[in-house]
């Protein structure tokens, strides 16, 4: 006969890892007291990573005569025509047509572009790219690599070993009451040393321990109020050993937070318990009672998210989504400039974008939140033979909100010349435009976690490479 701690573990295998849609690892601080909804100091951080390596080149382009003329000379059919760009002020550059929805923003001085931005461990010139060798530490490891650049940007490193992410390291330094809250996957970005990212579920999901959820039905149906009852009862039980105590409390917290979060993560809209305000800025986006494309539905999520703070807790949050299919090899533009692989998928996030940042105003949040994007790396100035484009390095991103000092750029746009002082390449076959960032993926997240109130000590902990950037740590883009 076995004893009872045989049973526990045979329990505690049979049960399997609820923690994996939870955020296995996220133990002890989901279950902090309640604070203030939406505290005066209340702020949140939006990643939206681009999986596949955006095209930036195509997604801010030069408007002025000459520079347009140099960008459309070597990228011939996949350049896109001057007077489709959406004219970004007096900047001298203008945005895809594809992400026309947020002119109003650079309007309102609430987007900012950065320019060749990527991983670094110091600033590098083409001359020290070029004499150093590959094993020298200012080179990032396995360059153009997908898996391994999603890994350096979503951990701020330039060591594909890396484990925590830069999102999750943040969390960590600051002590915030959630760890970084998913709503794109188990990414590189949430964790940290001792906690995974909470992984939430889309609108409409059930989200429970076990997947018991916190429905009505769920609530009174026997078996499943049994079952619960049972689990509840091993997992409180005094555990014999470190690691098996420390699984028992995951699932304590695994109910315990798919209780209090549970009922605020199925809203749909326009049911019980939905936003007016979230619903009508996702207005266009919304089909069948649902929100769509994805990445809308994930933002549509926060939102959610960080209106019901109260229920959420917590005075800072960091929130991650993402949007795959970048990796434009092939068949990128179509016969018009909104046709195309490429074309598609800006759209989707120009429209997602501008929907969350209408949605944060109508809420009267949006001094409180900023968006950012990350994507593996930018793509090659000059085309393949597929009417594509391939893997490059330093790339252009977009940040949004309204503590964003938008209405102008941030960073050096690169010079637009193959073999150039920017381009990786010098003999002939290896001209392609991979940029050399002049930016980089620090000092970009330490702008942005500054704004949300990391000190200079959490900032050259969270991010160890920062320090190699001299007085350059904030690029004042928030």
């Amino acid at each position: 006969m076995k004893g009872p701690s045989m049973q526990r573990r045979h329990w505690l295998k049979a049960a399997g890892l609820v923690g994996a849609s939870l955020g296995a690892g996220a133990i002890g601080n989901l279950l902090a007291p309640s604070r203030t909804a939406r505290a005066a100091d209340y702020k949140a951080l939006v990643c939206v990573f681009l999986y596949g390596g955006n095209d930036g080149l195509n997604t801010i382009v030069p408007t002025d005569t000459t520079r347009w003329g140099e960008y459309a000379a070597v990228r011939g059919a996949l350049a896109l025509p001057q007077g489709s760009l959406v004219g970004l002020g007096t900047s001298g550059y203008g945005l895809h047509p594809a992400l026309a929805a947020l002119a109003p923003a650079w309007a309102e001085g609430r987007l900012a572009p950065v320019f060749n931005v990527g991983p670094l461990f110091r600033p590098l010139t083409k001359s020290q790219y070029r004499s150093a060798a590959q094993s020298s530490d200012d080179i990032p490891d396995s360059l153009f690599s997908h898996s391994d650049q999603q890994i350096l940007w979503e951990t701020g490193s330039t060591d594909a070993l890396t484990r925590t992410g830069w999102g999750g390291r943040a969390a960590e330094a600051l002590a915030t009451v959630n760890p970084v809250i998913s709503v794109g996957g188990n990414g590189r970005f949430g964790l940290s040393t001792r906690s995974a990212p909470l992984v939430l579920p889309g609108p409409g999901s059930t989200f429970g321990a076990y997947e018991l959820g916190t429905e009505a039905w769920r609530l009174s149906y026997a078996p499943i109020v049994a079952r619960a009852a049972a689990l509840r009862a091993i997992y409180q039980q005094p555990q014999d050993n470190d690691i098996a105590e420390a699984y028992a409390t995951m699932q304590r917290d695994a109910f315990a937070v798919s209780e209090r979060l549970g009922a605020l993560v199925k809203v749909l809209p326009g049911e019980a318990g939905s936003v007016a305000a979230i619903d009508n800025a996702f207005a266009s986006l919304i089909s069948d009672g649902n929100v769509v494309p994805g990445l809308a539905r994930q933002l549509y999520q926060v939102a959610k998210l960080i209106h019901g703070n109260a229920t959420v807790q917590g005075n800072r949050q960091i929130f991650f989504a993402q949007l795959g299919g970048f990796d434009t090899h092939g068949n990128q533009i179509g016969a018009s400039v909104l046709e195309g692989t490429h074309a598609g998928l800006l759209k989707s996030v120009g429209d997602s974008l501008a929907a969350f940042h209408n949605a944060m105003k109508a809420l009267g949040l949006a001094d409180a939140v900023t968006l950012f994007t990350q994507s593996d790396f930018g793509r090659t100035f000059a085309p393949n033979n597929s009417s594509g484009t391939d893997h490059a390095w330093g790339n252009h991103h977009l940040v949004l909100g309204g503590a964003v000092r938008g209405g102008q750029t941030y960073g050096s746009y690169p010079a637009l010349a193959l073999g150039g002082p920017d381009d990786v390449g010098v003999e002939s076959w290896e001209r392609q435009g991979r940029w050399i960032p002049t930016t980089s993926v620090d000092q970009y997240a330490a702008t942005l976690l500054a704004w949300f109130g990391a000190s200079d000590a959490q900032l050259d902990s969270v991010l160890p490479n920062l320090r190699n950037f001299g007085s350059t740590r904030n690029l004042g883009f928030v």
